[in-house]
C-alpha cells in the first residue's frame, strides 16, 4: 500500500468535501449537534469552499492518498491571524511570520496508521519552505486525543479562543510550535 502526499488540486474539491464531511464531526465535542456540524460543513467545507481554498495563494492544502483514495488532508493558512484571541495568545514576541494549521484530519480507519503524522510533518515542511517561523492551531478543549497528538509533535498551549460551529460557540486551546 503506497501512500502519496501531494498538494491538492481543484479536481480534488469534491473528494475533499466528502473527506471533510466524514472527519470534521470527529473533532467536535459530544454536545455539538449534527445540525450545527452540518451547518459548519455547508458553510466552510463544501466543494465550492474547497475550490476557493485550492486557488488561494495563501493556503496550502495537502492530501494523503492511498490507492487512489484520499485518507487525510491538512490546510495551512499563511499570514497573520485575524482572530483577536489568537493574536493575544501568540503575543507580539512570537517569531513572525506565522501560519495557521487550519485543518488536519484523517479517516477513522487511518487513525494510528501514521497518516496524520506524515501529513503534519509535510505541512510543517511546507510552512518552513514558505518562510514561516511558527505554526499555530485551535483544538477543542474537550478533544483530548487531538491535544495529545499535537503535543507529541511539538505543539504547546499558548492561549484560548472561541470557535463557532453552527449556533454553538465552542472553546478551543490555541497551540503553537516553531517550525
Amino acid at each position: 500500500m503506497d501512500a502519496v502526499i501531494r498538494r491538492a488540486a481543484p479536481e480534488d474539491a469534491a473528494a475533499l468535501h466528502e473527506l471533510a464531511a466524514e472527519t470534521f464531526p470527529l473533532a467536535c465535542p459530544p454536545e455539538s449537534t449534527a445540525l450545527d456540524q452540518s451547518a459548519f460543513i455547508d458553510a466552510h467545507l463544501s466543494e465550492a469552499s474547497f475550490l476557493g481554498y485550492l486557488v488561494d495563494p495563501d493556503r496550502v492544502v495537502l492530501v494523503d492518498e492511498i490507492e487512489g483514495r484520499l485518507v487525510g488532508y491538512t490546510m495551512l493558512v499563511l499570514g497573520e491571524p485575524t482572530d483577536a484571541d489568537v493574536h493575544v495568545a501568540l503575543g507580539d514576541d512570537r517569531a513572525r511570520p506565522v501560519a495557521e494549521l487550519s485543518k488536519c484530519y484523517a479517516l477513522p480507519s487511518s487513525h494510528g496508521s501514521g497518516v496524520a503524522a506524515r501529513l503534519l510533518e509535510r505541512t510543517i515542511d511546507e510552512a518552513r519552505a514558505s518562510g514561516i517561523r511558527h505554526v499555530w492551531l485551535g483544538v477543542n478543549q474537550q478533544n483530548v486525543r487531538a491535544q495529545r497528538f499535537y503535543a507529541k509533535h511539538g505543539f504547546t498551549a499558548v492561549g484560548e479562543k472561541r470557535f463557532r460551529v453552527g449556533e454553538r460557540l465552542e472553546h478551543d486551546f490555541v497551540l503553537a510550535r516553531p517550525v
